[in-house]
């Protein structure tokens, strides 16, 4: 898999996450078999937990888990190489980050520019959020890769989280600094030293830098009023259809104040249930990935 489907894919699993009505510690114990319920109850406390390989073993059949682990790194060999003035870009800000004094330093530069920026467009901000709340959904209702469904899922997401982001304490000196020092540690947890090792990172190695960075989102979103948490803790998962080898069940949930639903389609393989589009969205990369590979090999026959 391309990393950049993953990167499409982290929020949607996020969003799953919301499904959660039971802790981590209980939701673990579930067998996958026992019902489509189960099997994303169980996809859901391997995401809580930061752990993404073990998500994708879960939420692939072994075939494809394989398959995506073959996929990462024939991706990744096959990236463009990095131009010298984004290495230096990107060597120059890990640089900063991992400084002894990174925190104080950042800070100091953030502050003014924060005060400045609330001076400026402070007043503005409910008609910036409007327009690009306004922006995002003409964005999703032009997406052709997504079903109408979808697309109403992720409106109704955009709508709920506008009120948040409209009233959200973005230019606060004192969060500021809260979430500078999310930043650095975070970055400090991944330890990433230079452009070299991000490129360079395998399947298992990314997982763990993409969990890194999920709880930091969570920590920074926090820090400006809207704690997951309660979302997690508001959210059900509804049967809605049963005919093995599909299901489809109902996620309803509480988020920033706004009651919230996203629907999901299971099938069924060898006694297990996973995400429809998720394996198809994983086999359509694997096919994209492929594709070049046989048209050249095609050619060469010619």
């Amino acid at each position: 898999m391309r990393p950049s489907l993953f990167r499409r894919l982290l929020p949607c699993l996020a969003l799953c996450a919301l499904a959660a009505c039971q802790s981590s510690e209980h939701t673990a114990t579930y067998v996958a078999s026992q019902s489509p319920e189960a099997a994303v109850q169980q996809s859901i406390a391997l995401v809580r937990a930061g752990d993404f390989a073990g998500f994708w073993q879960h939420a692939l059949p072994p075939h494809d888990y394989a398959m995506l682990r073959e996929d990462w790194g024939q991706a990744r060999a096959g990236e463009a190489p990095l131009t010298d003035a984004e290495r230096a870009r990107i060597d120059t800000a890990l640089e900063q980050l991992a400084a002894p004094d990174a925190a104080a330093t950042l800070d100091g530069r953030l502050q003014p520019w924060l005060a400045d920026a609330q001076a400026r467009y402070g007043d503005q901000l409910p008609l910036l959020v409007g327009i690009g709340r306004a922006l995002a959904g003409k964005a999703i209702e032009e997406d052709a890769r997504l079903s109408d469904t979808q697309k109403r899922q992720a409106v109704a997401l955009v709508n709920a989280l506008g009120p948040w982001a409209q009233q959200a304490p973005w230019f606060d000196p004192a969060r500021a600094r809260q979430a500078v020092g999310v930043v650095v540690a975070t970055a400090r947890e991944l330890d990433l030293r230079d452009a070299q090792s991000l490129r360079a990172m395998d399947f298992d190695q990314a997982m763990r830098s993409y969990a890194i960075g999920f709880h930091g989102l969570e920590r920074m979103l926090a820090l400006y009023g809207l704690p997951l948490d309660e979302a997690l803790a508001s959210a059900r998962v509804v049967p809605l259809e049963y005919h093995p080898p599909y299901a489809r069940v109902r996620i309803e949930y509480q988020l920033a104040g706004t009651p919230l639903s996203m629907e999901s389609m299971l099938v069924q393989q060898n006694g297990r249930w996973y995400d429809q589009d998720l394996l198809e969205s994983v086999r359509q990369a694997h096919r994209t990935l492929a594709a070049p590979a046989a048209s050249g090999t095609v050619a060469m026959s010619h």
